[in-house]
C-alpha cells in the first residue's frame, strides 16, 4: 500500500502492483521515462527522525573517544605485525649464532620500529577532520576526497558500543560548501533516541522560499499531526537554540537551528536539493515510511515491441467498432449524422488532448475507455435527433422541432452523463492501475462529450438554419 501510494502521486499512469510469491511485489511502470529516479523512490524507507545535535563540549567527548578506540584497535594490529617480524628476525639471528658468536654485534635490526604504536597515527580520525576542534556549525566537517576513509574507519569498529548510552553519528545527507569553497560532508554527534518520528506527519509538499539563505532553493513543508504538533511544540520550546536535526534514513538532511517555540504544526526541510528530490522527499514522507528494507532483485525494461500485438488489437477494436457507429448513423440520420461525426471527431480532440495535458499512456483500458466514450457520444446524439424527429411528426416547423428536440433531451442527457461521471470517480478513487487509467479516459470522455454532443451540435444546426432554404426541411 505504501508503494501503491508512491508511485500513484509520482505521476506513472496506470501502475501494476501486485504481490508475488510470499517475500516479493512485482511492480509494472507502463511509459516510464526516469528509470532512475523511480527505483530509488520505490526502494527509499523512509525513516524520517528528529534529533537533537550534542552540544560542541559533548560532541568532542565522543568524537575523541571513537578516536582512541581507532588509536588502540591500530596500535594493536602493528604490534601484532612487530611480533611477527621480531619472531622471524629472532630465529635467523638464533641461526646466525650457531655459525658465528659476535654475529649479534652487527646485527643491523632496529629495535625502535618494533616499539608498539610507532607505526600508528595518534589520532586517526580527528587528523581526517577539516578545522578540528571547530564544531561551530554544529559538527565535525570533513572534505570529500577523506570522506571515503572516515566511513572506512567508523566501519570497522563498533561505533554504538563506544559511543556514550545516549548518543549517536550521523553524516550529512548531501555535499555542503566549507570554507574558500572546499565542499565536504557534516558528521553529527546527536541523541540515539528520537525526538519525534514521521508517523507525525500529516501532509508534505514541495515549495520554494522556505531558507531565507538560498529563496530559490526548492525544499518541503510538513504539516504535522494534532499529536505531532504538540510534540513538537514541546521540543522546540524546551530546546530554544540548538540544533535539531531532521534525520532521514540515518542521513541528516538539514540540522537547524532552533529559534523559538514553534506552536503551530508547520515544519520545514531545506537542504541542498534538486526540484525532483524534494518533490520525491514530499511524496514518500505523504506516502509514509516502509516498515522494511526493500531489495531490488530484478529489473526489466520492456520495449514497446512486446505489447505491440495487443495494442494494435485494441486499436483495430476500437477503429471498427467506431467505423461501424458512425456507419449506423450516416445512414440512419443522413446529414445530421455528419453533424454527429463532427462533434464526435471534437470529443476525440478534447479527449487526447486532456490525456496529454495529465500525461497519461494510452493502455488497453485506456482504449476500452475511448471506446465506451465514442457509444457515450453517439447516444447523446440519438436522444436529440429522435427528439427533433418527434417534434417534426407533430407537424412543427424546423426551427421550432431543433430547438424543442435540443431542450428536452438535454435532461436525459446530462442525467445518463452525470451518472456515468460518477461512476468513473468512483473507480478512480477506489480502483487502482489499469481501473484508474480506464476511470481517467472515461471521465474526460463524458466531459467533452456534454459540451460537443450538446454545444458544439447546436450551433451547427443554428449554422444550418440561418439560411432559408434550411429552414424548410432537414436531412434527419
Amino acid at each position: 500500500e505504501v508503494l501503491r501510494n508512491r508511485i500513484d502521486q509520482f505521476g506513472v499512469a496506470e501502475p501494476i502492483i501486485q504481490r508475488q510469491g510470499e517475500d516479493r511485489i512485482l511492480v509494472q511502470l507502463p511509459g516510464l521515462l526516469d528509470k532512475e529516479r523511480a527505483v530509488q523512490l520505490i526502494g527509499q524507507t523512509a525513516q524520517l527522525e528528529f534529533k537533537l545535535v550534542k552540544q560542541a563540549a559533548e560532541s568532542r567527548q565522543a568524537i575523541e573517544r571513537l578516536d582512541r578506540a581507532l588509536a588502540k584497535r591500530l596500535d594493536r594490529g602493528t604490534a601484532a605485525v612487530a611480533a611477527e617480524e621480531d619472531t622471524t628476525e629472532t630465529d635467523a639471528l638464533d641461526r646466525l649464532d650457531t655459525l658465528s658468536p659476535d654475529t649479534t654485534e652487527t646485527d643491523p635490526v632496529e629495535t625502535d620500529i618494533l616499539e608498539p604504536g610507532v607505526l600508528s597515527e595518534q589520532n586517526p580520525l580527528t587528523d581526517l577532520f577539516y578545522n578540528y576542534p571547530d564544531l561551530s556549525r554544529g559538527g565535525a566537517m570533513i572534505l570529500e576526497e577523506d570522506y571515503p576513509r572516515v566511513q572506512a574507519l567508523l566501519e570497522g569498529i563498533n561505533v554504538d558500543s563506544l559511543l556514550p548510552r545516549d548518543a549517536s553519528i550521523g553524516f550529512s545527507a548531501k555535499l555542503e560548501t566549507f570554507d574558500r569553497g572546499l565542499t565536504g560532508r557534516m558528521l553529527y554527534v546527536l541523541t540515539r533516541r528520537a525526538e519525534m518520528k514521521g508517523d507525525q506527519v500529516d501532509n508534505a509538499v514541495m515549495k520554494f522560499n522556505l531558507d531565507p539563505r538560498n529563496p530559490n532553493a526548492p525544499g518541503v513543508s510538513m504539516t504535522l499531526t494534532n499529536r505531532g504538533a504538540a510534540q513538537f511544540r514541546k521540543i522546540t520550546g524546551a530546546n530554544i537554540g540548538r540544533q535539531l536535526a531532521i534525520v532521514l534514513d540515518n542521513k541528516v538532511v538539514s540540522p537547524p537551528v532552533i529559534r523559538d517555540r514553534i506552536p503551530t504544526g508547520q515544519a520545514q526541510i531545506t537542504g541542498n536539493f534538486s526540484d525532483a528530490e524534494a518533490k520525491d522527499l514530499a511524496i514518500v514522507l505523504r506516502a509514509g515510511q516502509l516498515p522494511a528494507d526493500v531489495k531490488i532483485v530484478e529489473e526489466r525494461t520492456v520495449g514497446p515491441s512486446l505489447g505491440r500485438d495487443s495494442i494494435a488489437s485494441g486499436m483495430r477494436a476500437g477503429v471498427v467498432g467506431a467505423a461501424i457507429v458512425i456507419l449506423f448513423m450516416l445512414i440512419y440520420y443522413r446529414g445530421s449524422g455528419m453533424i454527429a461525426l463532427t462533434a464526435l471527431v471534437l470529443n476525440m480532440v478534447f479527449l487526447f488532448a486532456g490525456l496529454s495535458a495529465l500525461r497519461g499512456t494510452l493502455t488497453l483500458p485506456g482504449i476500452a475507455g475511448i471506446v465506451l466514450t465514442v457509444g457515450m457520444a453517439v447516444d447523446a446524439n440519438i436522444l436529440i435527433f429522435e427528439r427533433i424527429r418527434e417534434e417534426l411528426r407533430a407537424g412543427k416547423a424546423v426551427r421550432q422541432a431543433v430547438d424543442q428536440g435540443f431542450d428536452r433531451a438535454w435532461r436525459t442527457i446530462l442525467d445518463a452523463n452525470l451518472t456515468t461521471l460518477i461512476s468513473a470517480l468512483v473507480l478512480f478513487r477506489f480502483g487502482t492501475g489499469p481501473i484508474k487509467g480506464f476511470a481517467i479516459t472515461l471521465g474526460i470522455g463524458i466531459i467533452a462529450n456534454i459540451y460537443t454532443a450538446v454545444f458544439v451540435a447546436r450551433m451547427i444546426f443554428d449554422a444550418i438554419l440561418s439560411r432559408r432554404a434550411a429552414t424548410q426541411r432537414l436531412s434527419i
